[in-house]
């Protein structure tokens, strides 16, 4: 007996002896591991936080495409406990487009707290507490708060949100908030099912000039348009053609500006009522960089239509400034020193008519005095519209009161008798369409302008009519089925070249 425990007791000692001496490598690597495990866990615990942190926090700033992208194609939403409808698996780009309009006008702040969250392999749950204040002009403030649990699901290396529950656990303020923002928003959708008008102003040359700014069908800030400049006829005002074309053109879809040149209308200008067109076409010019300074408007897809006279202006300003990408007139008026003998008296009229500017001219700057005559008249023949022209005398038509039809600045005559754009047209390369008839002013004028055009993408497109020239040319501003030929032209064209 005692010699066999003498031969067991070693053995045993030894065993275990060398299991001890096993123990301290076993548990430095297995410590290595739990704190590697450790380590990869709150790293990925953190990245789930700030996916769902960085979510709520672009909602609130309204980052919409930030939004979505923290979302996987789809989602499970469930806010029964707040609405009482059973959740329900969406399309994340349908939820974030719903959100985009319901919250358009609400201002909201969301503050997440207290998560708890774990994860197995590329699954993650978290529950967080949530805290959610609302607030809408003219709608008293709603909170809610409760505990949101959001499921997340690895993809493409990036934690995504699959699925998205609010447990709530009360409210304060206005528990009728969403059904008055919903209807406050179809009030919002319903007018703008018609064209918004913004009043606006930008620099020229120093001066103040104002115009319309005319917004398409459910205009959406978040996008970017193409834009449009609208030119009417020689001392025309927003009001008149330029307004027309401009809301009938936003109608299809563009950003469109009509505004008051300098000197005319709401504009400014101190020589009030002179027609100058080297300012008109440093107007034009002037109004395409104030397009650009607007997030709304695509910069790189400015165009610009001018009707009559604003033709001859939208052209010249089109050689100088190429921004303008595209150029559609409609009656254009163009003349030459042989064409405006014909509308002023021969030779003989036109000379007298410069002599008088050259005096109106001299006694401005001697006494800052504005000589003036009738812009219209059917009696007075020293008027600068001499003839029964009804689109300026109809109060249902031109002859609205932000017009003046008794004042036409008599030193305008020298700028405009004098001016010849027919040979702008070897220089000008942009793309073109020209809209004009036999009856319209000066029709051999147009084709000729048209035939000298740089620009191989052009278009001369020709209305039929009985009626003689110059009598269809007051059909171009505002009646029905000679805007709407026009408009659809101008559409199509600009649709191609902008």
């Amino acid at each position: 007996m005692k010699t066999r425990q003498k031969t067991v007791l070693p053995t045993v000692l030894c065993a275990l002896s060398a299991l001890l001496a096993s123990l301290p490598a076993i548990t430095k690597e297995n410590t290595a591991t739990v704190a590697e495990m450790t380590t990869q866990q709150s790293i990925a615990k953190e990245q789930v936080k700030t996916s769902i942190v960085t979510m709520v926090n672009a909602i609130d700033s309204k980052k919409w495409d930030s939004a979505l992208a923290h979302f996987a194609d789809e989602v499970f939403i469930d806010y029964s406990s707040l609405t009482g409808q059973q959740g329900s698996k969406i399309k994340a780009a349908d939820l974030v487009v719903g959100w985009k309009g319901l919250l358009a006008k609400v201002g909201t702040l969301h503050q997440l707290s207290n998560f708890a969250i774990s994860i197995k392999g590329d699954s993650a749950d978290s529950f967080s507490h949530v805290y959610a204040s609302h607030q809408a002009e003219g709608i008293a403030y709603w909170d809610a708060y409760g505990r949101y649990h959001h499921k997340l699901q690895k993809i493409d290396g990036r934690w995504k949100i699959v699925s998205m529950t609010l447990h709530i656990h009360g409210q304060k303020g206005n528990l009728n908030f969403l059904n008055e923002v919903t209807k406050m928003n179809e009030s919002t959708s319903q007018q703008s099912s018609e064209n918004a008008i913004k009043k606006v102003q930008f620099d020229s040359e120093g001066d103040r000039v104002v115009g319309n700014l005319y917004l398409p069908k459910h205009f959406d800030s978040t996008k970017k348009y193409p834009a449009i400049i609208v030119s009417g006829s020689w001392t025309t005002v927003k009001e008149q053609m330029s307004g027309l074309y401009g809301k009938k053109l936003a109608e299809k879809g563009f950003i469109t500006l009509a505004f008051d040149p300098r000197n005319f209308g709401e504009s400014g200008g101190k020589t009030r009522f002179y027609e100058n067109p080297s300012q008109k076409v440093e107007d034009i010019i002037n109004a395409v960089t104030y397009l650009q300074s607007l997030s709304e408007v695509d910069g790189n897809k400015i165009g610009a239509l001018g009707i009559c006279a604003g033709a001859m202006y939208t052209l010249m300003a089109a050689v100088e400034d190429k921004r303008i990408k595209s150029v559609v007139t409609a009656a254009s008026w163009l003349h030459d020193a042989k064409a405006v003998k014909l509308f002023y008296g021969g030779e003989e009229g036109v000379q007298a008519k410069i002599n008088a500017a050259q005096i109106a001219k001299k006694k401005y700057l001697e006494t800052g005095e504005i000589e003036y005559i009738p812009s219209i008249s059917t009696t007075d023949e020293s008027a600068a519209m001499y003839g029964p022209y009804d689109y300026y005398l109809n109060p249902e038509r031109g002859a609205v009161p932000q017009w003046s039809a008794d004042k036409f600045a008599v030193m305008t005559w020298e700028d405009w008798l004098t001016l010849d754009p027919m040979p702008a047209a070897k220089n000008l390369e942009t793309p073109t369409l020209m809209i004009h008839s036999d009856g319209a002013v000066l029709p051999q004028y147009t084709k000729q302008f048209f035939e000298n055009i740089a620009a191989d993408d052009k278009s001369l497109h020709w209305i039929e009519t009985e009626l003689e020239s110059p009598y269809h040319q007051f059909s171009f501003y505002d009646q029905e089925s000679e805007v709407m030929e026009s408009i659809e032209q101008a559409h199509q064209w600009f649709a191609k070249s902008l």
